[in-house]
């Protein structure tokens, strides 16, 4: 390949790093999932070809996604915020992670 100097120019390297995102759903509930192709799969999903659970859920919204370096951090927290509360994933996608700390906290009732 020639750029316009008449050299060659080097081949285009596609770096593709590993993503967690959230996808909202047609009945307002999220997906949460994590993949080295972001784009690629968001299409998926959007076209009724991604997973089961968001099939049956169309049309669905990108609402969040986070890039890692290593995939096995990206599926680390794919796996957390499945485990969060609604609240909590809210004040992600919404960039209020000051709220995230107080999200966590059980209140544990003491018996009488």
């Amino acid at each position: 390949m020639e750029n316009s100097n008449g050299s060659r120019a080097a081949p285009a390297i596609i770096i593709r790093m590993p993503h967690v995102y959230i996808l909202r759903c047609s009945d307002g509930s999220y997906y949460v999932g994590s993949t080295w192709q972001l784009d690629a799969r968001v299409e998926q999903h959007t076209s009724g070809h991604g997973a089961e659970y968001t099939k049956r859920r169309l049309p669905v919204e990108l609402v969040f996604s986070q890039e890692y370096d290593r995939v096995d951090e990206a599926f680390a927290m794919e796996k957390r915020i499945q485990g969060w509360s609604r609240a909590k994933r809210e004040a992600l996608i919404s960039g209020e992670l000051h709220r995230l700390p107080g999200l966590s906290k059980k209140v544990w009732k003491r018996r009488e």
